[in-house]
């Protein structure tokens, strides 16, 4: 099954935002429904182009916790086997996993066009899973944390690493710089500390 991504170009993010390139993000092994909806709710806030899941358990589509109707207004894919999977060119598999050798969140650069994939509730992802995934990135807490919960951590620090936002403030005092406009044509640049 070929999934149709648009191209990677600026598409509007959460509140009318830019954001560049596209994501998608998806599960493997999930089977609470709860948590499930969570997910794809995030998923539709954050702006995902796509949602997905692997080897899913059937109960887990009953999803009373997607009230935004996440699954009715994004694509879902939904694979019995890791061998279906079929991304689009370029698009990398992102693997979220609490493992030794993994990227931590706050310092991994976000492809531009990202596939994010987290384990079930009672496990991790899989050998077959993490082999296949071009980059394995860990949120920095002290155990594992809900899969709903770890899944909207890296949306919003996508956002916040792709999105156009000003900068923070020094201090609370200080108030917010806007975000810089950018003339037509400009490429972007981030400023070096």
């Amino acid at each position: 099954m070929r999934i149709f991504i648009p191209s990677p170009e600026l598409v509007e993010g959460p509140e009318g935002r830019t954001m560049r390139g596209y994501f998608a993000i998806g599960v493997e092994g999930i089977s609470k429904p709860m948590n499930l909806g969570n997910l794809f709710r995030s998923a539709h806030a954050f702006g995902a182009s796509f949602v997905f899941t692997i080897r899913a358990d059937a109960r887990a589509f009953n999803m009373p916790s997607d009230t935004s109707r996440g699954a009715d207004h994004l694509p879902s894919f939904h694979f019995s086997r890791l061998e279906e999977l079929n991304l689009p060119k370029g698009c990398r598999l992102v693997g979220i996993e609490l493992v030794d050798n993994a990227i931590a969140l706050p310092v991994f650069h976000h492809p531009l066009q990202a596939a994010y994939v987290l384990g079930p509730e009672r496990g991790t992802l899989s050998s077959e899973l993490l082999a296949a995934c071009d980059f394995v990135v860990k949120i920095p807490a002290r155990f594992c944390i809900n899969v709903a919960t770890a899944g909207a951590v890296v949306m919003y620090d996508r956002m916040l690493a792709l999105g156009r936002f000003g900068e923070r403030p020094l201090n609370e005092r200080t108030k917010a710089e806007k975000p810089a406009r950018k003339p037509h044509g400009e490429v972007w640049r981030r400023r070096k500390p």
